[in-house]
């Protein structure tokens, strides 16, 4: 990116020394037009250096993914010593043991079966890999290299290296891997329905989409979080037909529609029981898609009381989104269908326009006989707003698996009539499992409703502030720090056992699994955090002392241990990038874990303070060690600000 923005610089600068030299920057009105290309040109030559100087500036700020660095080191290594072959396998992962080195490249048994089937030639793993090895370019991150077995090299990185790497960190912050071009991301999560309350059904697609919003936010992206609401559709008449039987003045007197569930079901009982009911309930969809004033306002009202039921959630569990229900896209269902009718894809069956997509059995109904639109119209007419208004580079759907087959075909529709290129704009469907209950069963309350999702976080508080008490942290904390502490914990344990899980499988909802302070928990890692975090604070060293000995200090990593977590701490940017690809959040969680109990291994071998064992007095702060300690805190901080959790300083 560098290169070929300080070629087109040389290029610019060029061309402005020949409308120089040809004498186009004279007053003659005739070369006007050649004063404004010189005028642009300039605008255009600065423009180039100032990005060219903010990039450089971020990209020496990044931290540095080291498994990337070590691809393009083979990469080049097996370029150079086989030129011929196209696209060689190329695979470097962490090293599971510390005698297989820091990380291993794997290519050479790849390559082995290339060169047998392309070429007919037989060559020993190993004999490829020393090749390879051969081959490696200067760099400044491998100290050496080994071959192991059949043909795996093992690679150790330099200390110095890691240990620059570590300060870096620690003086400029976790910043992002650089991704290149600034992205456009829209991620489609939570959608609930009005008129009915979220269930713990909303919980996975509201804690997975703002997780990964967060995370392409922290990469540089430019991320729109949408709300695709339910908010259109024949249901709104029978809750019209419903409100205006209930409460005749809605248009001047606010109705007071306290619980809205209880509401949405007397009007259903009502629809499935009273024929003239039914009816009018009918012609209350006519009048409200038709812009009735007065049904509008009715909608609006219905709408609203649900708005303010959904923001309770997200308010305690800290989500930010754009509202954009079905209702937004209305007017536009009628250029879709006479998008697809023009490009002849529409057949009609029965009164009803489809259309189908190949490689998908079952049709999109884009029309009903009666004229009305349906959910395959509004999601065809989402997606082609996402793509051709916004502009969308990268589009995610976090919606349940269930739904699978028919985002598959809706984006295979907008495929096939040239909205977008695979190849160019990636549509993803972020699919995931259901919440299961102990029993393994779908989780649902002792009668048999589905749960709500309030009742869920409530009982959730309560739950964590019991498990602080038996801790006897309300004897240590004052009542602020308490209800900090019951609020981390409660929200944190929720959402952390959510993503902790592979999304694509169901998952058991338990709230004791999940505030159990030992194992693979939120409950686990927030009291390690405050444990690090603490460590300088009871050695009476402050964030200036840290800092100042963070541009000072060399991080000595003699110690196994201390090269162990050091290591661990530099993977992080690895793990987003991975993440950014396959959209799997359990994977930050495992690291996070695996952070937690690398750290644990070095504190318990590694004197931090050393304290006179008959006064308690310090003796000794090994400071290398503290800032350690400080970048193990600060990555973790930030994994649980993409997670969404916050941790406190005290629990």
């Amino acid at each position: 990116q560098f290169a070929f923005q300080e070629n087109e610089i040389k290029l610019l600068t060029a061309e402005i020394e020949r409308l120089k030299n040809s004498g186009c920057l004279g007053v003659s009105p005739s070369l006007e037009g050649l004063r404004d290309e010189n005028a642009k040109l300039k605008y255009r030559l600065n423009f180039l250096r100032k990005s060219l100087q903010e990039e450089r500036s971020k990209t020496t700020k990044s931290m540095i993914n080291i498994n990337s660095c070590l691809q393009e080191i083979f990469g080049a290594a097996i370029q150079a010593a086989y030129p011929d072959l196209e696209n060689p396998p190329l695979v470097v992962t962490p090293s599971q043991q510390p005698k297989f080195g820091d990380y291993q490249c794997n290519s050479a048994m790849g390559i082995t079966q290339i060169l047998l089937k392309t070429k007919e030639q037989k060559v020993s793993p190993r004999e490829i890999a020393e090749r390879i090895t051969k081959n490696i370019p200067a760099n400044e991150c491998i100290e050496k290299v080994e071959i192991a077995g059949p043909g795996f090299i093992n690679v150790h990185l330099r200390k110095d290296f890691v240990s620059k790497q570590l300060s870096s960190l620690l003086v400029n912050g976790v910043q992002p891997p650089a991704v290149g071009r600034r992205k456009k991301v829209v991620v489609d999560f939570s959608s609930p329905n009005i008129a009915k309350e979220m269930h713990v059904g909303h919980l996975r697609s509201t804690i997975i989409g703002e997780s990964m919003c967060r995370l392409f936010e922290f990469a540089g992206y430019d991320v729109l979080r949408l709300n695709h609401l339910g908010d259109w559709g024949t249901q709104f008449g029978m809750l019209i037909a419903h409100l205006q039987d209930k409460f005749p003045d809605y248009l001047t007197v606010s109705p007071p529609i306290g619980d809205l569930q209880a509401f949405y079901k007397e009007s259903k009982r009502r629809f499935d029981t009273e024929e003239e009911f039914k009816k009018r309930a009918y012609q209350c969809v006519v009048l409200l898609q038709s812009k009735n004033p007065d049904f509008i306002k009715a909608w609006e009202l219905i709408c609203d009381v649900s708005r303010k039921e959904f923001q309770k959630i997200y308010n305690c569990l800290d989500i930010t989104l754009i509202e954009r229900g079905e209702s937004f896209y209305h007017e536009m269902m009628k250029d879709i269908v006479k998008e697809f009718e023009d490009k002849g894809y529409v057949q009609v069956d029965d009164g009803r326009k489809i259309v189908f997509v190949p490689g998908f059995p079952v049709p999109l109904t884009i029309m009903k006989s009666d004229g009305g639109y349906t959910y395959d119209t509004s999601d065809l007419a989402a997606l082609k707003h996402r793509l051709c208004e916004e502009k969308a580079d990268i589009l995610i759907y976090v919606v349940d698996s269930g739904q699978s087959v028919h985002l598959q075909t809706v984006f295979a529709a907008g495929q096939m009539i040239g909205w977008y290129d695979p190849k160019v704009t990636r549509v993803a469907h972020a699919a995931f499992g259901v919440v299961l209950g102990e029993d393994k069963k779908k989780f649902k309350t002792r009668s048999g409703d589905t749960v709500r999702l309030i009742d869920l976080l409530e009982e959730g508080l309560k739950r964590a502030m019991d498990k602080l008490k038996d801790k006897e942290r309300d004897k240590v904390l004052t009542a602020e720090e308490l209800k900090a502490a019951q609020t981390s914990v409660a929200f944190g344990c929720i959402k952390y056992a959510d993503l902790s899980h592979n999304r694509l499988n169901d998952y058991v909802f338990s709230f004791d699994k999940m505030l159990d302070d030992r194992g693979n928990t939120a409950a686990y890692l927030l009291y390690a955090f405050t444990r690090i975090r603490a460590i300088a604070r009871l050695a009476s060293i402050d964030e200036q002392m840290l800092r100042k000995a963070a541009r000072e200090e060399v991080l000595i990593l003699d110690h196994e241990k201390e090269w162990k977590l050091g290591k661990c701490i530099l993977r992080f940017p690895e793990i987003l990038q991975k993440i950014l690809e396959d959209l799997l959040l359990h994977t930050l969680c495992d690291y996070l874990y695996e952070l937690a109990t690398t750290f644990t291994e070095f504190y318990d071998n590694c004197y931090c303070v050393e304290k006179d064992r008959q006064s308690g007095q310090i003796v000794k702060v090994n400071m290398w060690r503290l800032l350690l300690c400080e970048a193990t805190a600060t990555v973790m901080a930030k994994g649980f600000d993409i997670l969404g959790i916050k941790p406190v300083q005290r629990m």
